[in-house]
């Protein structure tokens, strides 16, 4: 593969792009794959767990997360749901997307506020009657796969709310996070076209905030003037908003501050909203002649070898494909002792920026039609500045891609635009399956004061 910088156009900037909720359908869809899942796992019950951070499964259900409250969903095998929640979002129950019984515990809400005359955790449970199952499934954020320990009794819910199951009920308790999020067979991993069209929203404005941000690179402009370009809409962030020139996590912060760019320093941007994140490293110059003097081979030894192992990994996904495959195949291109990189190189997202990943070493996990992918891939080689160009897809087959086209021809019109300039400007050879999200798929600048100057095949 021939990497080369060239005078390129950009992508282009989609604007005006409103967002689509998420339909009745879906969310009774969404429902169903839980039951299902619960009933051939042998639960009784779920026991889901949000907050603000850490609120994807119980969004999945219910649409909405308790914000700066905590909240439970229990989910029993038949469908009915209960929603115990504090004392600011006791309103969301009659909101909620499933049908909810609502259950008040102000040991959710904020430090001090009133938490007079209510009933324990314990009561609570007994009275929806969990002391009369024998397995119930506690869903926090994340599942556990280490290698050492059992790994159904790893809990990442509040201790007072575990013990609290714990006194109320002799039922068997397992961690059943995986029922959400395993590449395998977890109920969030893939998507219906109502999903990406949802999601398409988040990526699309990542990327173009991202190309906004790049384009505003120049000497003396703050790093909170880039940060304010990273957000947008008023949408919440999935991820904290980078952008840092020079010496990053000065007195361990890592929030834009008043710093000025100044020309030669480093630069890293990153943004991310539900549905896809966009991130950019380089350097704020405009010519090779410009890198710092111990760095001269940067393009060589990190962007180009980066720039291919994205590029191959565009080429190479494929629906059916094991994860195990494709985390070979980059340690292949991009051979981790030399440069690096130790993480999953793509994983998993949806309402979270990182959900989970099927890529890992000798994961059979299969990638499927419908899931939606991060570009994932963090070189850090001793002595040079890093490199980033990580952005979202989608895998989707025939008759997925023929129902986005039917509900909702504007993303797909955006869709055919982005695989045009990824085939034809790039020159990256995109398979039919491989769907792009977000506007800036593969297209990098490694030096961002040269704009029009990006990396091809």
């Amino acid at each position: 593969m021939m990497i080369q910088l060239q005078t390129i156009p950009a992508p282009r900037n989609f604007t005006d792009v409103a967002p689509v909720l998420l339909t009745d359908t879906t969310m009774l869809e969404r429902k169903n794959k839980v039951l299902t899942r619960m009933s051939e796992a042998g639960y009784d019950a779920l026991v889901i767990y949000a907050d603000k951070e850490h609120g994807g499964n119980f969004e999945y259900l219910t649409g909405f997360v308790p914000r700066f409250e905590e909240g439970l969903l229990i989910v029993d095998t038949w469908g009915a749901a209960t929603a115990i929640l504090g004392n600011e979002n006791l309103k969301m129950a009659q909101h909620s997307r499933l049908p909810v019984t609502l259950k008040h515990c102000p040991y959710f809400s904020l430090p001090n506020q009133p938490m007079e005359n209510e009933a324990s955790l314990e009561t609570l449970f007994s009275d929806i009657g969990l002391h009369k199952l024998g397995k119930i499934g506690l869903v926090g954020w994340k599942m556990f796969t280490s290698p050492g320990p059992d790994n159904t009794q790893l809990f990442d819910l509040p201790y007072f709310i575990v013990e609290a199951l714990k006194n109320s009920t002799d039922a068997k308790l397992e961690n059943a996070a995986y029922l959400f999020i395993r590449g395998d067979n977890g109920a969030r991993v893939t998507n219906n076209a109502n999903e990406i069209a949802h999601y398409e929203y988040g990526a699309n404005l990542a990327s173009s905030c991202m190309l906004n941000a790049m384009n505003a690179v120049e000497p003396g402009i703050r790093e909170t003037e880039l940060g304010a370009l990273l957000a947008a809409e008023g949408q919440y962030q999935t991820v904290v908003t980078i952008a840092a020139a020079g010496q990053r996590f000065e007195k361990a912060n890592f929030y834009p501050t008043y710093k000025k760019l100044e020309r030669g320093q480093p630069l890293s941007m990153t943004t991310g909203f539900k549905g896809g994140l966009s991130s950019r490293t380089g350097f704020v110059i405009a010519d090779v002649s410009e890198l710092p003097e111990a760095q001269k081979d940067y393009l060589d030894r990190v962007a180009k070898p980066y720039f291919a192992a994205v590029a191959s990994w565009l080429e190479t996904i494929r629906i059916g494909m094991p994860g195990g495959e494709m985390y070979a195949h980059i340690e292949k291109v991009l051979n981790k002792a030399q440069y690096g990189w130790h993480l999953n190189p793509g994983h998993l997202s949806a309402d979270e920026e990182w959900m989970s990943s099927p890529i890992y070493p000798h994961s059979t996990e299969t990638l499927k039609s419908g899931m939606i992918l991060q570009i994932d891939i963090i070189p850090s080689v001793p002595g040079y500045t890093g490199v980033s160009a990580e952005e979202s897809i989608a895998l989707a087959d025939q008759a997925l891609q023929e129902k986005i086209q039917a509900a909702c021809p504007d993303l797909w019109a955006r869709i055919l635009t982005r695989r045009t300039y990824i085939r034809e400007v790039l020159k990256i050879n995109l398979a039919d399956e491989v769907i792009p999200l977000s506007n800036t798929v593969a297209y990098l600048r490694p030096f961002l004061l040269a704009k029009d100057k990006a990396f091809t095949c």
